[in-house]
């Protein structure tokens, strides 16, 4: 049986180390190097004791030095990193010769004007913008196949366009109509210190927040332009929830085709999809049923009364919003089959 080696650059966050606990399963992955610069020189085990027991748990992490990443032999690198710092180590990797993974923001956007727009700084590494694969398997999986450097996707971007593609591509709804409500986890902020995110903040609490101009629109307006053939701007309104993790999105547009045609569309679009599940017409997609998984569940409604059709859909934002997805992407870049490791409720 083929087996690869990887590593992971920002082992210790809440995305890391759901990479951590998916590789260390996978079947034919070995995880050869971890990167955390406040865990330096202590075991996988120790940092995350439920690991403990598992082949590779004794892996100790090491600095980010990518001279000490090569060395170990990886293969592909996930680089679970913030935006901005993720480009310097991807630059390196590549030139290395490994392939990777980046779940960081910088290379999800095409244009580095826009990434500037939305993320109020220069490019750190513009040059590879252009070979850089946006990661939805389900839509780019023959281009992440051959990828040297995939750009996964964010967690909010996921649940939005994966609902909203075929509608968009196959002329069913008015883009400019398109409003989109989405509820995230705690854990979609990250693993930090930060007051807003305390227990007491949070719990028994909704608010919206990143208004009006939330991040990820960058790459959600990105990728439903392309299907639509024309520039699409929509409104999109993100709110934390106290729950640990978990993403539920309504988006709303109004429906220019029939509910058939919705139907036929999105069965036709993900027919051969392993982890996306239509729920049809009346369907009510439930985090609960996500969680932990890498499966989008996907539902629709249509309102006679003001001629809107409702997309329902549901995710683990650590899951297919960030780590599952990512593994998703690398079996397709390895030739394993495409839900090898990610089989997991």
């Amino acid at each position: 049986m083929k087996r690869i080696k990887a590593a992971i650059l920002g082992a210790s966050g809440y995305t890391g180390s759901n990479l951590v606990r998916l590789l260390l399963a996978h079947p034919q992955v070995d995880l050869v190097a971890i990167t955390s610069r406040s865990n330096v020189g202590t075991p996988v085990s120790t940092v995350f004791p439920r690991f403990s027991g598992l082949p590779g748990a004794d892996l100790n992490f090491i600095d980010a030095d990518m001279d000490q990443v090569a060395a170990s032999g990886a293969e592909i690198a996930f680089l679970a990193l913030p935006h901005g710092k993720a480009a310097a180590y991807a630059s390196a990797l590549l030139d290395k010769g490994l392939r990777v993974i980046d779940l960081s923001a910088d290379f999800r956007v095409h244009d580095a004007e826009v990434y500037k727009e939305f993320y109020g700084e220069t490019h750190p590494a513009p040059k590879l913008l252009p070979e850089a694969i946006f990661g939805l398997p389900e839509i780019h999986g023959a281009a992440i196949t051959d990828a040297r450097l995939v750009a996964s996707p964010g967690c909010y971007p996921t649940s939005i366009i994966l609902p909203l593609l075929p509608l968009l591509h196959n002329k069913l709804i008015d883009p400019a109509s398109i409003v989109a409500n989405s509820c995230s986890g705690v854990s979609g902020a990250g693993r930090k210190a930060d007051l807003s995110l305390l227990y007491v903040e949070c719990n028994e609490s909704v608010r919206a927040y990143g208004l009006p101009k939330h991040r990820h629109l960058s790459e959600i307006e990105q990728e439903l332009s392309l299907a639509a053939g024309s520039p699409v701007v929509i409104t999109f309104i993100p709110h934390l929830v106290p729950v640990n993790a978990g993403i539920c999105t309504t988006t709303t547009a109004t429906l220019t085709g029939s509910l058939d045609d919705v139907s036929a569309a999105l069965e036709s679009a993900y027919a051969n999809s392993p982890f996306v599940r239509l729920l049809g017409p009346g369907g009510c997609p439930d985090t609960k049923n996500v969680t932990g998984t890498n499966f989008i569940d996907i539902g629709w409604h249509h309102d006679p009364r003001t001629g809107r059709l409702l997309l329902l859909s549901a995710e683990d934002n650590l899951g297919k919003g960030a780590a599952s997805q990512a593994i998703q992407s690398m079996n397709l870049m390895a030739g394993f089959a495409e839900t090898t490791g990610l089989q997991i409720v």
